[in-house]
């Protein structure tokens, strides 16, 4: 594959009734996929969907943090027939993702992390730190990276949380997915040799430019976070891993580089961070 989309949620149910599809899209296009968790059922059925190809598809898993406590309704994530999630939240349950973690097609731990986006309560970030910790002790366990979902907002600076976090317990490299830091706090992560990846927010806001434009070109990567945040030309609709061309397009354009010369950067990357070839 040319391309790789290191971040994306085609196990989502926005994709249940063409996920094939929509797989058979990116890799038209040369594009593999890391198709990431967000709870113990969407981790599983992402290896459920790695399991079906002998290439060009990849799987992480993990419990997003904003799913340890009382959660939004997302549609596009649960579906329409998951509502009654909004008033549960789950528990990470260490030895069912550890059972899902050894498969060989997992290539990372996450999404896991903080989210202090919303404004959580103190019992609220409790629950995401310890959470948090599970997940590096899982990654530390079976030795494998971490897929970080960081994001600051009114409850405070997730970033420097994470990164004090990590620095005290991760024995493990890790990707900070979907960056939306300052390159104050991006540096936190390089300066740990993790990595930091970006998705089509690039395309239509220059509020990650600097960043993106500093990053050590062995620590970026380009994703989709699909189904969400497409990429100009597609903003509207639903975003697929295809759509990571795009992104990457972008990136080589703020680096002043190739877009063949970026692609085998990131390429290089991936392999660094995952161990494996795409």
């Amino acid at each position: 594959m040319k391309y790789i989309d290191i971040h994306t949620h085609v196990n989502l149910s926005a994709f249940r009734e063409d996920e094939d599809a929509a797989i058979a899209r990116a890799h038209d296009a040369g594009v593999a996929v890391v198709n990431v968790g967000t709870m113990h059922k969407t981790s599983t059925h992402a290896v459920e969907i790695a399991r079906r190809y002998e290439h060009g598809v990849l799987a992480a898993v993990g419990l997003h943090p904003v799913h340890t406590s009382a959660s939004f309704h997302d549609a596009a994530e649960i579906g329409e027939d998951g509502k009654a999630f909004t008033s549960t939240g789950e528990v990470f349950e260490y030895d069912a993702y550890k059972a899902l973690a050894q498969d060989e097609k997992v290539v990372a731990i996450g999404e896991c992390g903080l989210d202090y986006y919303r404004s959580p309560t103190e019992a609220e970030k409790k629950k995401q730190i310890e959470a948090f910790e599970q997940h590096i002790a899982l990654a530390n366990e079976v030795g494998k990276p971490l897929m970080l979902h960081v994001r600051s907002g009114a409850g405070g600076n997730a970033y420097k949380e994470a990164h004090a976090i990590l620095a005290r317990q991760a024995n493990v490299a890790g990707n900070a997915h979907f960056f939306a830091g300052s390159v104050e706090d991006a540096k936190l992560f390089w300066d740990m040799g993790y990595s930091t990846s970006f998705t089509g927010v690039l395309t239509f806001t220059h509020d990650y430019d600097a960043v993106v434009q500093a990053a050590p070109k062995e620590l970026i990567h380009a994703e989709t976070d699909a189904p969400y945040v497409a990429p100009v030309p597609h903003r509207g609709a639903r975003n697929e891993p295809a759509y990571v061309v795009e992104v990457m397009a972008k990136q080589a354009a703020l680096r002043g580089v190739a877009i063949e010369e970026w692609a085998a950067q990131l390429r290089e990357n991936a392999k660094a961070l995952f161990g494996v070839v795409v």
